[in-house]
């Protein structure tokens, strides 16, 4: 399972035209199915979405006047922010031969989505706000990236 995790002030998810997903603070997941992902992989990612320390305790004034951010002290949880996932199976596209990705380590949509529902519905139960992009449809994403922060996170099927 990879995840591209991305501290953001807001971002949004538009399909067909219409906004079906919108956060603010928070953090904005593009999510990767692997063919080999299970249940424990899952379970993983979630608690490393919701524990990262990603986010400043606060931000102190200094003598010049300049902003001093301690950036790596609260997890997304005990700030109360929000999530926006959206599934991405282009994350396992393999570039390294051809002209072509190859998608051959993306699993096939109807696992794909089983797992994706269910990493959602954990996420769901950390008592975050938790918005969606619509699985398997085109997209339009806004990101509006703070800091820029943006890590890829990894968990591969043992």
């Amino acid at each position: 399972m990879r995840v591209i995790i991305q501290r953001v002030k807001s971002s949004q998810v538009i399909v067909n035209g219409e906004i079906i997903g919108k956060i603010g603070r928070g953090l904005n997941l593009l999510v990767g199915i692997a063919n080999t992902d299970t249940g424990a992989e899952l379970d993983w990612m979630v608690r490393k979405c919701l524990e990262l320390r990603l986010f400043p305790h606060e931000e102190i004034g200094t003598a010049q006047g300049l902003v001093d951010r301690h950036r790596w002290q609260k997890s997304v949880q005990e700030i109360g922010g929000e999530l926006l996932v959206v599934s991405q199976f282009t994350l396992y596209g393999d570039c390294r031969k051809g002209r072509r990705p190859s998608f051959d380590r993306s699993a096939a949509p109807q696992s794909a989505e089983d797992l994706y529902n269910r990493f959602i519905t954990k996420l769901r139960a950390s008592g975050l706000l938790v918005e969606t992009g619509q699985f398997g449809a085109m997209m339009q994403v806004t990101i509006e990236n703070d800091g820029p922060v943006t890590l890829i996170i990894e968990k591969e099927a043992t």
